[in-house]
């Protein structure tokens, strides 16, 4: 080696990059000027000989240390253009210099990201295709801040090391690195070295795309290209008021919704989802579909909700253009998709987030804040402002980068409490002596005022099982900010009472009527979700007592009361045609109930199942049903005291008389002939709807006559009418108020 080369080189740092330990390789490799001329490091621990070719020629380096580091000195006083060649036993490659590009993250974002408020970190953060100083390549970036040193191994350098590792940026903890040998579709990893040695791979916390199970490498995406036009369908959502419109939810597992035929484990791409789902879900009605989580995760058997991948929408169904193609799709036919998103817990994978840096990065590091002991998972660490800006901005993510309606977040109550799950010694007390999740609050309210802020019209949607008041709250009332909450307790509640036989539940009689009391202490969504319908619990006919024809009649009239019944509503896939065995995400739904005419069940599952379709179609077209949802002069019961009897009648209202729904349900399967029901006020009532009638596979106790009131006192009302009451059964009645009808608001 030349004297005046020697002289520049810096025999420590070179060492530390031959050891793979330098957390700061630009200082030694890459160009730099110095007074001698240029001077250029180059490490390949495989290369015999390197060299530099500029447009003056091509100039070799010189082998510095005998562990693959080589530098040259060029003289000039800027810069110029160059490339590098290695040489190896076999072959060589051409490529350009990753170490001479600057940093492409800003002070000022990483600033915002260490505060916790840099709301598109995810611009940065992760595996980005770009084109830097007119070359092609992909930038890295990661946040580690407690390595030794950290590299990008993929495809593109065999997996090693060695070759490729990253900058940090001062006290950041953020790494970076511009690589043009990477492109998108090769699979990708960091390796990240910490103290004391230990050397370990982890997928991209902010990848945006995954290696398909078993795999579980990171993959290098482009999601900048694709082509939407569904600018007019989010424009509408702007200024829309869903509390007062219909929501009409269709729950949906994407891998069992339909399998394709053949038996070998594969699933439809999001582009065949689309165009099936679209079709089935505009045919009977639904207003959204909500996916069970579409981000990556490693168990099928999870659903979705052990996940790995925040940024990372899952590979079994295909690429992110795939499921943009279905998000844009869907817009298109008018449907709204809302995403699970799960910021409760994370799994302990680890290739994933767990002990991330070999630290408890992400989660706590006492774990009686950061696992649940009962899920054998991990809780984020909320109050860490980097771990609250990657969940913030992960929400952002979906709703921004794929277009989604809104966000339904799992698990909620775990979050708010410390002591979730958990019993005495497993949990620590809050700074005030609480059970609360001060830090989990903030974090919720963070989030709910963003996208209030950013994206007007989004939906935020929790499901929380407690009563923590003000869920749904505004922001500036000490409220968390949701939009809307899943009413879990009217789903309990409801659920036990249509277990009974029909003979007891005179004794469970407020199980039924309960729901009123809160009806209008959050904005709720009324569900029946596939936590429902699993690990033992039965389908939704399957919890239904009886015969098998019974079943199907306590169904009929359960789904009847729901969609009467104010809130918004959801219904998990595959209810909606009653099938009598749990789903399993391991096969298809049973689409062959709805066309077997061969079986006496299918016969039945189809008439359900246009039962369902109707009152879909009722609930979109009478404003009763959805327009006052979050107001009590929107309900007002009739009768809600006949335990015995076990039937309920109420109305539905708007602010308009002639708009009003009179609803009867009987829960007990005897059928009363012209008993006399009090009604809100004089005027002719018209069975619109009665869930026994024999097209849905009912005895046909209908109300086929209009019925005028008269003015005769029942159920303390001033008016009623004689009406068929249907056995296990719901009827429901448009109610035309006669001249001078005096329509009054609810004075309670």
């Amino acid at each position: 080696m030349n004297e005046s080369l020697y002289k520049l080189m810096n025999w420590p740092e070179i060492e530390a990059v031959v050891y793979s330990e330098h957390d700061n390789p630009h200082q030694v490799l890459g160009p730099r000027v110095t007074d001698e001329g240029i001077l250029f490091g180059a490490f390949d621990p495989d290369a015999r000989e390197v060299y530099i070719t500029t447009q003056k020629g091509e100039f070799a380096m010189e082998k510095a240390d005998d562990g693959g580091y080589f530098a040259a000195l060029i003289s000039g006083k800027k810069i110029p253009k160059y490339t590098l060649r290695f040489v190896y036993e076999e072959g060589e490659r051409v490529c350009e210099d990753a170490y001479r590009f600057a940093p492409q993250i800003s002070e000022e974002e990483l600033r915002a990201f260490n505060a916790g408020i840099n709301y598109t970190v995810y611009d940065k953060l992760g595996a980005h295709p770009m084109t830097v100083d007119g070359t092609d390549g992909v930038y890295f970036a990661v946040w580690a801040p407690n390595v030794m040193r950290i590299s990008v191994v993929g495809d593109f350098n065999h997996w090693d090391g060695r070759r490729n590792p990253m900058r940090r940026l001062g006290g950041s903890g953020v790494f970076e690195l511009f690589l043009p040998e990477a492109k998108a579709g090769d699979l990708y990893k960091f390796e990240l070295k910490v103290k004391g040695g230990l050397t370990y791979l982890k997928a991209d916390p902010f990848a945006n795309a995954s290696e398909l199970r078993p795999g579980t490498a990171s993959k290098i995406a482009d999601i900048r290209n694709f082509s939407w036009t569904d600018g007019k369908y989010l424009d509408g959502l702007k200024g829309k008021n869903f509390k007062s419109s219909p929501m009409n939810i269709y729950e949906v597992h994407l891998g069992s919704w339909k399998k394709p035929a053949e038996e070998n484990g594969s699933f439809y791409n999001y582009r065949e989802l689309a165009v099936m789902i679209a079709d089935y879900v505009k045919e009977m009605g639904y207003t959204h579909i909500e996916l069970m989580p579409i981000m990556e995760h490693p168990l099928d058997a999870s659903w979705g909700y052990q996940v790995t991948g925040y940024y990372s929408v899952t590979a079994r169904y295909g690429s992110p253009e795939d499921f943009m193609y279905f998000m844009n799709y869907m817009h298109e036919q008018g449907i709204g998709v809302i995403l699970d998103w799960v910021p409760a817990h994370f799994p302990r994978d680890t290739f994933g987030l767990s002990n991330f840096d070999g630290t408890c990065l992400y989660e706590h590091w006492d774990p009686r804040k950061g696992a649940h002991p009962h899920w054998g998972t991990l809780i984020f660490n909320y109050g860490r402002p980097e771990v609250s800006n990657f969940l913030i901005a992960s929400a952002l993510f979906w709703l921004s980068e794929y277009h989604a309606d809104g966000i339904r977040m799992d698990a909620v109550a775990s979050m708010l409490y410390l002591d979730y799950g958990k019993n005495d010694g497993e949990w620590v007390a809050n700074m005030y002596g609480g059970n609360e999740n001060l830090e989990a609050i903030e974090l919720l309210k963070h989030l709910n005022s963003i996208v209030k802020k950013r994206l007007p019209g989004r939906l935020m949607i929790a499901e929380e099982s407690t009563a923590w008041p003000k869920i749904t709250g505004d922001l500036n009332d000490d409220g968390l900010g949701f939009d809307f909450k899943w009413n879990m307790g009217w789903m309990n509640d409801f659920t036990m009472y249509m277990r009974q036989d029909p003979l007891f539940r005179r004794g469970c009689h407020g199980s039924l009527t309960f729901s009123m009391i809160y009806a209008y202490s959050e904005n709720f969504i009324l569900v029946f979700s596939h936590d429902e319908v699993v690990h033992g619990k039965g389908s939704m006919l399957g919890k239904m007592p009886g015969t098998y024809e019974e079943k199907f009649a306590n169904l009929r009239v359960a789904y009847g009361f729901m969609m009467t019944h104010p809130g918004k509503k959801l219904l998990f896939m595959g209810q909606d045609m009653a099938p009598l065995s749990e789903w399993s995400e391991e096969r298809s739904l049973e689409w062959h109930l709805l066309t077997d005419a061969a079986n006496e069940g299918g016969t039945l599952n189809a008439k359900i199942h246009r039962m369902v379709k109707d009152l879909y179609t009722l609930y979109r077209s009478h404003p009763a049903l959805y327009e006052l949802d979050q107001d009590p002069d929107g309900f007002e019961w009739m009768s809600c005291l006949d335990a015995d009897h076990s039937i309920v009648t109420f109305v539905r209202k708007t602010e308009r008389p002639e708009d009003t729904l009179f609803v009867v349900c009987n829960f007990t399967p005897v059928v009363y002939e012209k008993q006399t029901v009090g009604v809100p006020f004089a005027g002719r009532y018209k069975e619109i709807f009665n869930s026994d009638a024999e097209i849905y596979g009912g005895s046909g106790n209908v109300n086929t006559r209009m019925k005028q009131s008269k003015a005769v006192r029942v159920d303390g009302r001033d008016n009623s009418i004689a009406i068929t009451i249907p056995p296990l059964g719901c009827a429901i009645f448009t109610c035309a108020p006669t001249d001078k009808t005096v329509f009054t608001k609810n004075e309670d």
